[in-house]
C-alpha cells in the first residue's frame, strides 16, 4: 500500500539547495501540465473516474487536485515575497476534492495548470538567493517552510501525483 500512495517516495526537505538543484525543481514544475495532459489524454470517463488505489481519489480528482494544490502553493509564495514569515491558510484537500467541479472534465484543470505554471516559474526563476529563503508557517504543523523547499515540494508533487496515474495505467493495461 505505501508503494501505491508514494510511488516515488515522499519528500524530503532539505538545508539548502543548489542552482541546479532548483532549475530542474522548476523545469519540472513548468513541464508538468504538458505531461499530465499527456498522461490522460486517451483516458476514457470509466478509467477517469478509477481510484489510483483503494481508498483514493480518481484520477478525474487527482487531476482537479493538483491545480487545486499548486493555485495555492502559487498564492504561498506571493505571501512569502510580500509578508514576514506569514501563517498561512490551510485546507481541506478531501473535501475540496469532493466540490462540484471536480467531477467535470479534467481538461479545465490542465489548462488553469499551464497558465498558472507559465506565471509562477516566471516568478520563481526572478528570485534571489535571499528570497529563496523567505519561509512561511503552517497552522497545523507550525512548522517553517521555506520557499526553496517549497519549490522542491511542487515539483515532487506533481511528479507524485504522475506516478499514480502512470502506475494504475500500468496495473490496469491501459
Amino acid at each position: 500500500m505505501e508503494d501505491l500512495r508514494y510511488p516515488i517516495g515522499k519528500f524530503a526537505a532539505q538545508e539548502s539547495h543548489t542552482s541546479e538543484d532548483l532549475n530542474n525543481f522548476i523545469q519540472r514544475i513548468q513541464s508538468l501540465p504538458n505531461r499530465l495532459e499527456s498522461a490522460s489524454k486517451d483516458l476514457t470517463d470509466s478509467q477517469l473516474d478509477t481510484p489510483y488505489r483503494d481508498g483514493g481519489w480518481t484520477v478525474r480528482q487527482v487531476i482537479h487536485h493538483i491545480a487545486d494544490s499548486h493555485m495555492n502553493a502559487y498564492i504561498r509564495v506571493k505571501w512569502m515575497l510580500t509578508e514576514s514569515t506569514p501563517l498561512i491558510k490551510a485546507y481541506d484537500e478531501k473535501a475540496w476534492a469532493q466540490t462540484g467541479e471536480t467531477l467535470a472534465a479534467p481538461a479545465i484543470s490542465i489548462s488553469l495548470l499551464q497558465s498558472l505554471h507559465a506565471k509562477w516559474c516566471v516568478l520563481l526563476r526572478a528570485l534571489t538567493h535571499d528570497q529563496l529563503q523567505k519561509q512561511f508557517i503552517h497552522p497545523d504543523t507550525r512548522k517553517h517552510v521555506a520557499l526553496h523547499n517549497l519549490i522542491g515540494m511542487y515539483a515532487w508533487h506533481g511528479d507524485h501525483h504522475l506516478a499514480h496515474i502512470a502506475e494504475l495505467k500500468k496495473r490496469m493495461g491501459w
